[in-house]
């Protein structure tokens, strides 16, 4: 019987400190940009998140002309029947455009933040829209059915993520088979891009942590004013 303990306590002993190398493997922690957490993964350090606090800012006029939505919309080739998450969808600038399109488009608008959720029930409740769920995600989990959603969007918002590991490997999960990830992130290489560095993220960097999660690189559509336009294919 002591052995038969022994053992399992050993078998537990191992799991665990399996568990925490894997857990050391996959982040580090360091000092690095003021505005950075000092998390790192694959090289790059991970960035804090927008509190709801900043809201406003996601609905600034000038916003259309500094990202040019409707070009990003035209990009993703949205046909009707589509699926789509808006994964850190904040108010939902974009989903509700996503939405506005056809109504035969039905949208999974996915946030962490308790205010940021609460704006857009109470919009599509007052505006009585009815192809827009909002789904409350995690820091590891989108939260979404398995191969429920035909294409992702996430703008501005992956290099925020404090697990992107296991939130792609959830994205992935949620993608159909040759759905197609639309990742949008202001651009590294370009200097006079007035964002702070740590809030952007460069074509190489996007492509080596996307293809590790099992993604294929299709192509950069680079038409927007600051930022990559980064599609991924689920293979």
């Amino acid at each position: 019987m002591k052995k038969i303990l022994l053992l399992v306590l050993l078998f537990l002993t191992n799991s665990l400190s399996a568990q925490n190398s894997n857990s050391t493997e996959t982040y580090s922690y360091k000092k690095g940009d003021p505005n950075g957490t000092s998390k790192w993964y694959m090289g790059r350090e991970i960035a804090h998140v927008m509190g709801f606090e900043g809201m406003e800012w996601l609905n600034r006029p000038e916003r259309e002309a500094e990202e040019n939505s409707l070009k990003l919309l035209k990009n993703m080739d949205i046909k009707p029947g589509d699926t789509i998450a808006d994964i850190g969808a904040g108010s939902g600038y974009h989903a509700f455009k996503i939405a506005s399109l056809d109504t035969d488009v039905f949208v999974y608008a996915v946030d962490i933040q308790d205010e940021m959720l609460a704006v857009m029930d109470y919009r599509i409740e007052n505006l009585e829209i009815d192809n827009i769920a909002v789904v409350k995600g995690s820091e590891k989990s989108v939260n979404l059915p398995e191969n429920s959603v035909d294409k992702i969007l996430m703008v501005d918002v992956y290099h925020e993520f404090s697990y992107p590991k296991e939130m792609i490997a959830s994205i992935k999960k949620a993608l159909r088979p040759n759905g197609t990830i639309y990742l949008i992130e202001y651009r590294a290489e370009d200097m006079s891009v007035p964002i702070k560095e740590v809030h952007k993220m460069s074509e190489k960097q996007a492509v080596k942590e996307l293809e590790a999660a099992g993604f294929r690189f299709k192509k950069n559509t680079s038409n927007l004013p600051w930022q990559h336009c980064l599609v991924f294919v689920n293979e």
